[in-house]
């Protein structure tokens, strides 16, 4: 037996990574033998169900933050279109289509440090209707660095959980943003628990990070004992300071998925956007430790279809 093989079993059977263990295992291994340890975690520890959700960008452009990657951001020149905050039947309709189609959850999610009192109140009065006219879907949130007391308005209008990415690790988060802090991302992932509400949260590989950034990121999600880690492959965007960086190769984006299985055996692994950088929609991600997806059209990326998806997901063994 490897020590790859024999590390998974060690995590099926109640060991949990930390950052006092070596985790050079992570990033020498053979990729396949990684992968395939990690599926073999996944399985074990949360099974064949597999999570969809799908996003719907609730108002774009003229974000003031200036995050390095984001085609929204005022800071950076892509062209993006630009609209003001959507009205609650337009998104009510996008909810509805989603859910008939077999998502499983459902967010509006808007760039900037946080929503104005007015789009915040548009943002309510989206929700409560889409929770009246669309039981059938969870409702998940992504506005920002919200207050405690908006966060709990967010809940009685019937949203469950509320995501805001870490991005990054703690050292490298000041290479991608400036205008607000990792401690304002970790804040803010308090309130929104103390509210009541589960979080949702991951980042984006592929911004010039090192291997060590993308695994210290992994162990403060678990440190953090986040439920849903979306992962975000780098697509980048001509108009923003990282446009010029090379598009990750397939087995990096394959061993991070794995490594994120093995610190994270028990969350739902979501990739999120670059799943066309690698073939089939990303099905070889889904044998090596992810277990969620976003589907449908990303933010401002093209994203996969929702029955394409379906039908991969059940061919492949999972529940969908």
């Amino acid at each position: 037996m490897s020590n790859t093989e024999k590390l998974a079993d060690e995590i099926i059977g109640g060991r949990r990574l930390s950052r006092s263990d070596d985790l050079t295992i992570l990033t020498n291994a053979a990729t396949g033998e990684l992968c395939s340890a990690a599926d073999r975690i996944r399985k074990a520890l949360c099974g064949d169900k597999f999570d969809l959700c799908s996003i719907i960008n609730g108002k774009s452009g003229r974000c003031p933050e200036n995050c390095r990657f984001c085609a929204q951001s005022a800071h950076n020149h892509t062209g993006i279109e630009e609209y003001p905050f959507l009205d609650a039947d337009t998104i009510t309709a996008e909810c509805l289509h989603n859910a008939e189609k077999g998502v499983h959850r459902f967010s509006i999610v808007t760039a900037g440090r946080r929503l104005s009192d007015e789009d915040f109140e548009k943002a309510a009065a989206a929700y409560g209707k889409m929770h009246k006219e669309c039981p059938q879907i969870q409702l998940c949130a992504s506005h920002g660095l919200l207050t405690e007391a908006q966060f709990a308005r967010l809940r009685e209008c019937g949203v469950t959980t509320y995501h805001c990415n870490i991005e990054t690790s703690r050292r490298n988060f000041p290479n991608i943003c400036t205008t607000h802090t990792f401690d304002d991302k970790i804040n803010c992932i308090g309130r929104a628990r103390s509210a009541g509400l589960n979080v949702c949260s991951g980042g984006i590989i592929g911004m010039g990070e090192t291997w060590e950034d993308r695994l210290d990121m992994a162990l403060t999600l678990a440190e953090l004992n986040i439920g849903s880690v979306p992962i975000n492959a780098l697509r980048p965007i001509k108009g923003t300071p990282l446009e010029g960086l090379p598009e990750l190769t397939k087995d990096e984006i394959l061993r991070t998925a794995a490594a994120f299985r093995f610190i994270l055996p028990t969350a739902f692994i979501r990739f999120a956007a670059g799943r066309n950088s690698l073939p089939n929609s990303g099905e070889q991600a889904f044998l090596s430790g992810m277990n969620a997806a976003i589907t449908g059209d990303m933010l401002t990326t093209s994203g996969n279809g929702i029955a394409e998806d379906v039908r991969m997901l059940r061919e492949m063994g999972y529940e969908v």
